[in-house]
């Protein structure tokens, strides 16, 4: 699990001053709603202050790139942009990794902090690295989070863009993002990389596809030791193997346990309600195995809803609970809890889970007598 005590109103003022200076408008406007969004909680009047400037103020156009930046490669039959451009990764909140995971991240912060060390010793930091796991699960998130703590931009490969309607030009393409990155002391990260990525052997790609794997072996082969590549993969056993080799750390993120969906809820809950404990506990139960993404997309719908209903957030939580793929025993907690934190009534905690009031009551007097006994 990974920590980081939030940015205070200091660090924002001189953040907000940088951009200002830079003559970069739409990233003030960007990062003034972002500095709304973090002290909501402390801070309500000035968050309330800052939304009322967001809306007098008008949206403005990208500026354009200073005139001595390196243009943007794009796609020569679309002229779309290749990828996506993140100068200043935001993360709404600390994210919550596997421990393994954790640690493979910060081993990469830590060798780019101490380069001279390792280059004595004849090394150099770690050039590349494989992000695997289903979606949802956080290998984009981490990519963001590596960036803001190497405060590097981070830039990630549109694969909508990259492939051509000519095919024969889509290697073109992926050696024009690569270049451009290797360019720039950055974080680059080539999303659902199995895309484009897939195994040579299989006989239903065509010859181009195949040759493009060729060329992104080639582009990885030749990255620098500046820079960080990432590439992530929801579908890992569809790459080619040449591609594994060429990675020199993966990862494997792995689907949340409860402990993590209690953390990450938590962390998305403490903003906007004093029971984030309580209910982060009751997610936990809830939503156990789920990937991040599902569990943000509970949090954030209920929020809306109760902002819409003028309701409070812990019963739209309660009406967004989705039981029934949960065990009995599960269920049974997860009924016991919710009472516990006097979110519903018996009456609805079994309408809820599904579970009978009378095995509620049984519970709850056995634990009753259990807490006694201790």
């Amino acid at each position: 699990m990974t920590t980081k005590r939030p940015a205070g109103i200091d660090d924002d003022l001189i953040q907000l001053a940088r951009l200002a200076l830079a003559g970069r408008p739409q990233d003030v406007q960007a990062f003034v709603h972002r500095v709304a969004r973090r002290h909501r909680a402390d801070r309500p009047e000035l968050a309330d202050a800052l939304a009322e400037l967001l809306r007098e103020s008008p949206t403005r156009a990208s500026p354009l790139r200073r005139a001595s930046e390196t243009p943007l490669p794009v796609d020569l039959d679309t002229r779309l942009h290749l990828m996506r451009v993140e100068d200043e990764p935001f993360l709404t909140h600390e994210p919550i990794f596997a421990p393994a995971v954790a640690r493979g991240l910060e081993q990469l912060i830590l060798e780019r902090g101490r380069p001279d060390e390792l280059l004595r010793a004849g090394l150099h930091p770690t050039r590349s690295a494989l992000f695997i796991g289903p979606p949802g699960v956080g290998k984009t998130l981490a990519a963001r989070y590596l960036a803001r703590e190497l405060r590097r931009p981070l830039l990630i490969l549109d694969l909508a863009a990259v492939m051509s309607s000519y095919l024969g030009r889509t290697g073109n393409n992926v050696r024009l993002v690569l270049d451009y990155a290797k360019s720039v002391n950055c974080v680059l990260l080539l999303d659902e990389l199995d895309a484009i990525a897939k195994r040579r052997d299989d006989g239903g790609e065509i010859g181009e596809l195949k040759r493009l794997v060729t060329v992104l072996i080639q582009q990885i082969d030749d990255w620098p030791p500046s820079g960080l590549l990432i590439a992530a993969s929801n579908h890992a056993g569809l790459l080619d193997p040449a591609i594994w080799r060429r990675f020199e750390l993966t990862l494997e993120f792995p689907l949340p346990n409860r402990e993590a969906v209690d953390a990450f809820a938590r962390a998305a809950l403490a903003p906007h309600m004093k029971e984030a404990d309580a209910w982060a506990h009751i997610l936990s139960i809830a939503l156990d195995g789920k990937p991040f993404s599902e569990i943000e997309r509970v949090i954030v719908s209920a929020r809306r809803n109760a902002a819409l209903n003028g309701a409070l957030l812990p019963q739209e939580l309660a009406k967004a609970l989705d039981v029934d793929a949960l065990p009995k025993s599960a269920r049974i907690e997860l009924a016991n809890k919710l009472i516990d934190a006097d979110a519903v009534s018996q009456r609805q905690a079994s309408e809820i889970t599904g579970i009978a009031r009378d095995t509620i009551r049984t519970h709850r007097r056995d634990g009753d007598r259990g807490g006694d006994r201790a």
